[in-house]
């Protein structure tokens, strides 16, 4: 694959983001597509070919296709708990973008194409108890996913389905448990939990003012996986045999009370706890098994949370910090 070239859609956010960087860094030419304008990445890339498409458009998707013979399908309009209770339309149109995308990766005759679903597609009676069963890929169906968000990543996962199965596109699909890392957001509403928790540590650190606002009664459980082991695992299956859906996160489960724990050990601060149960959020229990990922691939995302938030949270007091709030440096390295 490494002189084809590479389409990734979403590049400009958080997961497309280091998923350009380490396909670049693997020898492999990249074309970049989000709708947002390149100063709004997260991420940029000069030696990727760069471009701002509305991928909900079909002329759009067409011309993103042109020329390339592995595509990353990653755009989406979502956020976190807070962002996709709220804006369940929006989630769903985003069923447009892969729509127009395995069409035209149909006709393009591309040689793989990868969809990055989500844990969001689950049924939710099977995640209504905080010890949580861990959630295995056949738990999807009688289908009865997170409304909105969940219910467009299972209509979607159909859609690859039926491409490969009546038209013979080489699709994959991951389903991807709450990624977190650095270069991604932190505020504005569509942050996810590790950041969002980060956020609120390191502001309640700055300004003295030692008090958490955490969203529910703190005992609902999640895993977490390392962005590193999300970029890692996405290439491994995109590469791999396997074209059903798989699980793509980690199986350490924690609560949120706990996740703030080692938020705040991270940080050396003990905050007073404010339960806001009138706030999103989500199901009160979800986690990954991983018996099928490490059955196929011999692997499984095993970074432990404690290390992973350790560089999240360094990451996010950068920039928040008044030392450092004039140091957001725009063009990330294409080399570690």
């Amino acid at each position: 694959m490494a002189s084809e070239k590479t389409l990734v859609c979403g590049a400009g956010g958080f997961i497309g983001g280091h998923l350009v960087g380490d396909l670049l860094r693997r020898g492999r030419k990249v074309r970049a597509v989000d709708m947002k304008s390149l100063d709004e990445w997260y991420q940029l890339f000069p030696e990727a070919e760069n471009l701002q498409l509305n991928l909900q458009e079909k002329e759009s998707g067409e011309r993103a296709v042109t020329g390339c013979s592995v595509i990353y399908n990653l755009a989406a309009d979502m956020g976190g708990m807070g962002f996709i209770e709220n804006n369940k339309a929006l989630c769903m149109l985003s069923v447009l973008i892969n729509t127009h995308l395995v069409m035209a990766a149909k006709d393009a005759g591309v040689g793989r194409f990868f969809y990055a679903s989500s844990a969001c597609v689950y049924a939710a009676d099977k995640q209504t108890d905080p010890n949580v069963t861990a959630l295995k890929e056949e738990d999807a169906y009688p289908a009865m996913p997170e409304d909105g968000y969940g219910w467009e990543k299972l209509f979607s996962e159909r859609m690859c389905r039926h491409f490969r199965e009546d038209f013979g596109l080489a699709t994959r699909i991951a389903r991807y448990h709450n990624v977190y890392g650095p270069h991604g957001t932190y505020d504005g509403g569509r942050e996810k939990a590790p950041a969002a928790i980060c956020r609120k540590v390191i502001a309640a650190k700055l300004s003295g003012n030692k008090e958490i606002e955490i969203w529910g009664d703190g005992k609902q459980t999640r895993s977490f996986m390392w962005i590193d082991d999300c970029v890692k695992g996405t290439q491994m299956i995109m590469e791999g045999d396997y074209v059903d859906p798989l699980n793509l996160g980690s199986s350490e489960l924690v609560t949120i009370n706990q996740l703030v724990d080692l938020v705040e050990e991270i940080a050396g601060v003990k905050l007073k706890r404010r339960y806001n149960l009138g706030a999103p959020k989500g199901v009160n229990g979800r986690n990954s098994d991983n018996t099928l990922i490490r059955k196929i691939f011999g692997w499984e995302p095993s970074t432990r949370l404690h290390h992973g938030l350790e560089q999240t949270y360094r990451w996010i007091y950068e920039r928040m910090a008044p030392a450092s709030r004039d140091r957001s440096p725009r063009l990330a390295p294409t080399s570690r």
